[in-house]
């Protein structure tokens, strides 16, 4: 009951928002390839895992390198998962985009080039100049290993020192950022955003230089959204309602013109269009003016990517736009 209540006293975030949030020139291609990972993290909003088999066709996969071939207006191919480097048709779009010239993220867990057959992602990622967006949340070991197992902050350490091996985040191509998430809350007296990116940055650039030895260029921070693993976790506790009311409490107004999906399509292993990777974890198909779901099979029919007229907006919108915002790209303004 305490949750339902809470749950009414929510503002719409249409209603929140000054104007229908409208889509501009896409310019980034998201595409989720699968849900097989060789970790199962708690705050995974994908809930991937070993055991999961869900990943990209074939046919999907060169609907995709078609699409990626076609509009030149898309500057950047982000490939996220799961593990993308363990899913179908990984090596694939890496090989469409970068003959193409645009710029290919791989949003990697660093712990994957320790995995029997993929020990070779590292010179294949600098072969290819992939920009390297790797998940540490946080630069000390009994923190990263609560969230992402026992074991996994001292194997991404390594990783980053093999990556730095090899340039990356020392030559200006090889481009090496890292993911800081706050823990999940278990009391609503724990619920925070994250600190100022900034700062943060110099804080973990210190401790891995001094402890470690290791480099990299950007820190990224990203707000948890109550999606998937983590919406479970705060349902668990009975503080779904509580949490969102804190997203709304700390909403920026500022934010708004900067949100990831005004500017991006996210893609699913089958081939869905979505506004965000978040609107595609809930099932929120994006839709053409008219009302009618979109595929990658209909933009390459239809002809364009800019087909979308509105973004279609959920509650946990509140998690992109509290605080200094949060996006894939990180934080979205400076905001005290």
């Amino acid at each position: 009951m305490v949750q339902a209540h809470l749950d009414k006293k929510l503002t719409p975030f249409k209603d929140k928002i000054a104007a229908p949030l409208v889509k501009q020139k896409i310019r980034v291609l998201q595409v989720n390839l699968g849900r097989r990972c060789n970790l199962a993290c708690s705050h995974c909003h994908v809930e991937a895992g070993p055991k999961r088999t869900e990943e990209l066709s074939p046919e999907v996969c060169q609907q995709l390198i078609e699409l990626i071939s076609r509009f030149p207006q898309l500057e950047t191919v982000d490939l996220t998962g799961g593990a993308p480097e363990m899913n179908y048709g990984f090596r694939e779009l890496v090989g469409a985009a970068r003959a193409k010239n645009k710029e290919v993220i791989v949003r990697s867990n660093l712990t994957i080039y320790f995995v029997e057959g993929y020990q070779d992602l590292p010179e294949f990622f600098a072969k290819n100049k992939l920009r390297v967006v790797a998940s540490l949340p946080c630069y000390l070991e009994d923190n990263v290993d609560k969230q992402r197992g026992a074991g996994v902050y001292n194997e991404s350490i390594k990783a980053i020192k093999l990556l730095n091996s090899l340039g990356y985040g020392k030559q200006s191509d090889l481009i090496l950022d890292l993911v800081y998430n706050p823990p999940i809350p278990i009391a609503e007296e724990k619920f925070s955003l994250p600190p100022k990116q900034e700062k943060l940055e110099q804080d973990y650039k210190i401790y891995l230089s001094e402890n470690f030895g290791i480099v990299f260029n950007n820190l990224l921070t990203i707000t948890n959204l109550p999606i998937g693993r983590t919406k479970q976790f705060l349902q668990r506790y009975d503080l779904h309602g509580s949490y969102l009311k804190f997203l709304e409490k700390n909403y920026n107004a500022s934010t708004v013109a900067s949100v990831m999906c005004r500017n991006e399509l996210s893609i699913d292993y089958l081939g869905n269009v979505y506004d965000c990777d978040f609107n595609q974890m809930e099932n929120i198909p994006a839709k053409t003016a008219d009302g009618e779901v979109l595929t990658v099979a209909k933009l390459l029919e239809i002809g364009s990517l800019d087909v979308i007229k509105e973004i279609q907006t959920r509650p946990y919108c509140y998690g992109c736009t509290a605080g200094s915002g949060s996006s894939c790209g990180g934080s979205l303004v400076s905001f005290k």
